[in-house]
């Protein structure tokens, strides 16, 4: 079955199952208006996993609706991130692909809906968006700027990023620059870290030309694509501060809401196939580009205890202010610590207990 038959299907958009092919089709497209959208993506072309991640949603809408409703894939224009979302939010453009994380600048609780360091894990992550509640706060807080969000894949738990030097103490911090984002960058800075927000793309020169002294993306296939481990030999896991980042399908919220009642349904089915289909894909291809790092002479090293503490300590005093002066960063944080509770409650029963133990099996071959 093609994806476009199985996205119908389930929307109940292809009629009875006695219905044959061509009857099908006309009942999916029959009134149904031509729409040719927009979609800026805040990734470049040579992050495929990304950027793909867009297209791939563009071609399942088109499939579904039988052409009838365009989605145009495009970089967007250099620049600052959040002017990305002004544009979805003026309805200069219909929709972006991007991270909420990105608009800390704007508002805080945004960092809350893609990673925050010591938040979620990406199946939690998803299970806080889809079924905890979470997409519906969001999305009351989003709709002030004129946007609508659906949950559009996740990375997982990222690297700690590519550092020049090692970094053995909180004290080896000081000073140091480091490509950053999110609320990841307030906790770093708090411990004394010179950070610094830059696309991807601009990562490997500010490596290679000594503006940086470490810089994070996303992981072992990105950062292979990036040509880190070229300029920066010590490797560093985990990213704290992304257990498992969210990346959303923005759109204008009032162009959502004009979108016919089967165009909604068939966008929130295409993006909830873009969600699975992106995490699948780091999973299935990080092992292996770890792999070529390692054999490359990239030398991984976990951060130590002293500082994993540290950050915790300094992430939990930022969020502690932020929700003094934020009310609905206290309220969101505060139901992502609820949720996050409970489901360390049980992943330490069963998913922790069994990845741990095929983790010391694998070691002893």
């Amino acid at each position: 079955m093609k994806r476009r038959d199985i996205l119908t299907a389930g929307l109940g958009l292809a009629g009875s199952a006695a219905l044959a092919a061509p009857a099908v089709a006309q009942t999916t497209t029959s009134g149904a208006p031509e729409l040719r959208w927009r979609l800026h993506s805040a990734f470049p072309r040579t992050l495929d996993a990304l950027y793909g991640a867009a297209e791939l949603f563009s071609r399942l809408v088109a499939e579904a609706t039988d052409n009838r409703f365009q989605i145009e894939v495009a970089a967007a224009p250099a620049g600052d991130s959040g002017a990305l979302l002004d544009a979805v939010g003026t309805g200069s453009v219909e929709m972006a692909y991007s991270a909420a994380y990105y608009e800390v600048g704007r508002d805080p609780t945004y960092a809350l809906a893609t990673a925050v360091p010591f938040g979620l894990n990406a199946r939690q992550q998803n299970a806080w968006m889809l079924q905890g509640g979470a997409l519906d706060l969001f999305n009351e807080i989003f709709a002030r700027n004129k946007l609508y969000a659906l949950p559009g894949g996740n990375t997982g738990t990222q690297m700690g990023g590519w550092f020049r030097r090692e970094v053995k103490t909180v004290a080896d911090l000081q000073g140091l620059r480091f490509r950053i984002a999110g609320l990841g960058a307030q906790v770093l800075a708090k411990l004394g870290v010179a950070t610094q927000t830059l696309p991807g793309a601009d990562l490997y020169a500010a490596l290679e030309g000594k503006t940086l002294d470490a810089a994070e993306w996303i992981g072992p296939y990105d950062d292979e694509k990036l040509g880190l481990n070229k300029v920066a030999p010590f490797y560093y896991y985990p990213g704290f501060w992304e257990g498992g980042s969210m990346l959303h399908f923005w759109f204008n919220a009032q162009k959502w809401a004009e979108l016919p009642k089967a165009y909604r349904a068939i966008a929130q089915a295409a993006a909830a196939s873009v969600n699975g289909d992106l995490q699948a894909k780091y999973d299935a291809r990080n092992p292996a580009a770890l792999r070529r790092l390692v054999g490359g002479g990239a030398q991984l090293r976990p951060f130590p205890q002293e500082v994993m503490e540290a950050a915790l300590k300094a992430a939990n005093e930022i969020y502690a202010d932020l929700g003094a002066r934020n009310p609905d960063f206290k309220r969101v944080y505060d139901a992502l610590k609820t949720f996050r509770n409970e489901e360390y409650l049980w992943f330490q029963v069963a998913e922790y207990t069994y990845d741990n133990f095929m983790i010391r099996a694998r070691a002893r071959g």
